[in-house]
């Protein structure tokens, strides 16, 4: 996996938690959600921002992650985008329920699973647009490419 794809499944488990915290705001019922603009809007927003990330990951993590539909959640993305006034409450509802709490889950075990096999921190440096582990900044003393 590489340091972009790290990336994007971090910020995936960032709204996947906002989700589960605007659920502990509001209530599990699909009704609230349906009458509660504010709730409604929180929820369509991370949903919507977990569709967009998902078009940042590289196409070898896609195909080698078949387990997660990730153009599924492009296309409810594209829906929330574009078609807001046709999004079903009931298929919201059933997404962040159910379906979201399976994303953070895997994305977490992916994450969990590189860290253990690279047996070192995710501690990035940020140079511009580029990522490097510390370890490989200082290790190869990276900082002669920037003089």
């Amino acid at each position: 996996m590489n340091v972009r794809d790290i990336n994007v499944l971090e910020h995936i488990i960032g709204y996947c938690e906002e989700i589960a915290q605007t659920i502990k705001s509001f209530d599990d019922k699909l009704e609230t959600l349906k009458t509660n603009h504010i709730y409604k809007n929180a929820a369509s927003m991370c949903v919507l921002q977990i569709g967009e990330l998902t078009t940042h990951l590289s196409k070898d993590f896609v195909g080698k992650n078949t387990e997660i539909p990730w153009s599924n959640i492009k296309r409810m993305r594209d829906i929330a985008a574009h078609h807001y006034g046709k999004f079903s409450m009931e298929k919201l509802h059933e997404t962040i329920m159910f379906d979201i709490p399976a994303l953070k889950v895997y994305c977490q075990n992916l994450l969990d699973r590189q860290f253990v096999e690279t047996r070192h921190t995710l501690s990035l440096f940020c140079f511009g647009k580029y990522y490097f582990p510390y370890e490989l900044f200082w290790q190869n003393n990276l900082s002669v490419v920037f003089a």
